[in-house]
């Protein structure tokens, strides 16, 4: 039995689509967490543009640092672009954040403070609990009721905190104004399986929280200290999924952050879009790879070049098993097409590469065919082979395998 590419297919019918029955908003922290990661800077002008790079792609809301001149000069530069995504500041629960965050325009902010006996009892040690309460329920009332600001309360290490005093928290904020609340897994010791308890059980803090709370709406900030930011922030979501109306993932693009990082924007959006069919990131995915290579150019980050959907290998094939697949059908090693997030397919010449990869780049850059047994192929496949018996480790770039056409006398200046 025969089986025809017809019946292959297109990519996208091996996707198993999961509807989520509640609508998932991304929340971007590139601008404020993202930039906190050590030995990375953006300018005023890069930061605006950026932003405007984060709304261009979807992004809903967008969170941007604000306590220095060059940040208040970004986010002056940021409003002026009139973006569809709303802007938030980020501020402490003290009320000079919650001006400073006023003389910068916005009309909604988040206030983080810690909700784990960790982070109070190393922070404030001669302060109580109720005391604690008191103060946080006092600056969000300041920023809710007295001057009209859209609230969001991050709960800093929730996936480390008890229950009944976070409960109390929630509940607390709630009543003083707040419309969201964040479950913030700080050193990333969240657990995506709805059958872990809490506090490390994402789904289970979802579900306790519209359990035993009054608070209209809940946020994931996932930190990737053990590599599952992604799959927390996708655990958060699907657990809201017919109980909330929407529900927000803070992310950052290229996964940028404090420690370890972030969830990435791009991988959360891409699987919202392709597990949970969600359609409205869909028009922009080709934008991924340029905004992925502007923010490294403009903070000085290195891209990783295996990172997943935008890394420059992202579609690289050297094997010579994966070139010969590639080659004949996409599909049998790229899930999709590496167009559809504005990547492409790169096929590198190096010790592992077989005949058909070869060949392929010999065409590519003679701009003719290539005999597939034809001594000009011998002759090519015998010299990269001596190259990599020599020692040589790196792949050859496009200049490298070109200098070998033209000492094989097949490519001339």
């Amino acid at each position: 039995m025969s089986i025809s590419h017809d019946e292959i297919g297109d990519w996208r019918k091996y996707f198993t689509q999961l509807p989520l029955k509640v609508e998932p908003m991304i929340d971007d922290s590139t601008l404020r967490d993202g930039v906190q990661m050590p030995g990375i800077a953006a300018s005023p002008e890069h930061t605006a543009a950026i932003a405007q790079l984060l709304d261009e792609i979807g992004v809903e809301r967008i969170e941007v640092h604000h306590f220095q001149e060059p940040d208040k000069k970004a986010v002056s530069m940021i409003h002026e672009k009139n973006l569809k995504a709303r802007i938030a500041g980020w501020c402490r629960a003290v009320k000079e954040d919650v001006d400073n965050a006023l003389s910068c325009d916005f009309e909604e902010i988040g206030i983080s403070h810690p909700v784990s006996y960790i982070h109070i009892t190393s922070k404030w040690p001669e302060i109580s609990l109720q005391d604690i309460l008191s103060r946080v329920t006092d600056v969000v009332e300041y920023a809710a009721k007295d001057h009209g600001l859209t609230v969001f309360v991050h709960g800093e290490d929730s996936t480390r905190a008890d229950w009944e005093f976070e409960k109390k928290f929630i509940n607390t904020v709630a009543d003083a104004g707040a419309q969201v609340y964040r479950v913030c897994d700080t050193v990333g010791i969240g657990l995506s399986d709805p059958a872990a308890p809490l506090p490390n059980g994402i789904p289970a803090k979802i579900e306790a929280i519209h359990r035993d709370t009054k608070i209209s709406c809940v946020e994931i900030h996932a930190h990737d200290d053990l590599g599952n930011a992604v799959e927390n922030t996708l655990a958060a979501i699907r657990a809201t999924s017919g109980i909330y109306e929407r529900v927000y993932g803070s992310t950052t693009f290229l996964g940028i952050g404090e420690r370890a990082g972030n969830a990435e924007t791009e991988k959360v959006m891409m699987n919202l879009y392709l597990h949970h069919g969600v359609k409205k990131y869909e028009k922009r995915l080709d934008r991924f790879k340029y905004v992925a290579d502007f923010i490294s150019k403009a903070t000085g980050i290195v891209v990783p070049p295996n990172k997943a959907i935008v890394g420059d290998y992202a579609f690289a094939h050297e094997s010579g098993i994966h070139a010969h697949g590639v080659l004949s059908n996409p599909l049998t090693y790229e899930l999709y097409p590496p167009e559809l997030v504005g990547n492409w397919r790169r096929l590198t010449i190096g010790k592992q590469s077989g005949r058909a990869a070869i060949k392929y780049k010999m065409e590519e850059i003679l701009g003719g065919p290539t005999e597939k047994d034809g001594p000009m192929l011998e002759t090519v496949v015998a010299r990269i082979k001596k190259l990599y018996e020599e020692g040589r480790k790196a792949s050859l770039s496009d200049a490298e395998f070109k200098k070998i056409l033209k000492e094989t006398s097949y490519l001339r200046d």
